[in-house]
């Protein structure tokens, strides 16, 4: 695949397992999940679940940037949560970082995520 390109930036934690942070084919770049990391620590940022789902938006964000786009061109977001109770709350945080038209998204609960994050996310941009 000749027009397949690896994303990678150090603005967002680095893969902790065999993976790209991103990958961009044609127009089209499909993201990694990203967790809570700092990416200079590589530890989670806080126990907090807002402070967890900001730290998960600045992480996508640098990918999208480093990907020559932003998170105004994410078209499909799926967001992992451990908790769906946080679902408020992750709309409350979203709307920090997102403007309409918002990207279609799914939000679904999970038992567990790495590093014991509260939330991952992971999406789809077409720039």
């Amino acid at each position: 695949m000749s027009n397949r390109a690896v994303i990678k930036t150090d603005r967002a934690p680095a893969a902790i397992g065999s993976y790209s942070q991103a990958i961009k084919v044609d127009n089209t770049i499909y993201l990694s999940g990203q967790i809570p990391l700092d990416p200079q620590s590589m530890e989670i940022v806080s126990q907090n679940f807002d402070e967890q789902a900001r730290q998960v938006f600045k992480n996508l964000a640098a990918v999208c940037e480093a990907s020559n786009g932003s998170l105004a061109h994410l078209v499909k977001l799926n967001l992992y949560l451990t908790d769906l109770s946080y679902f408020s709350a992750v709309n409350t945080v979203m709307a920090e970082f997102f403007e309409e038209p918002y990207p279609a998204r799914a939000a679904v609960g999970v038992r567990e995520l790495p590093r014991g994050a509260l939330i991952e996310a992971e999406g789809v941009m077409v720039i």
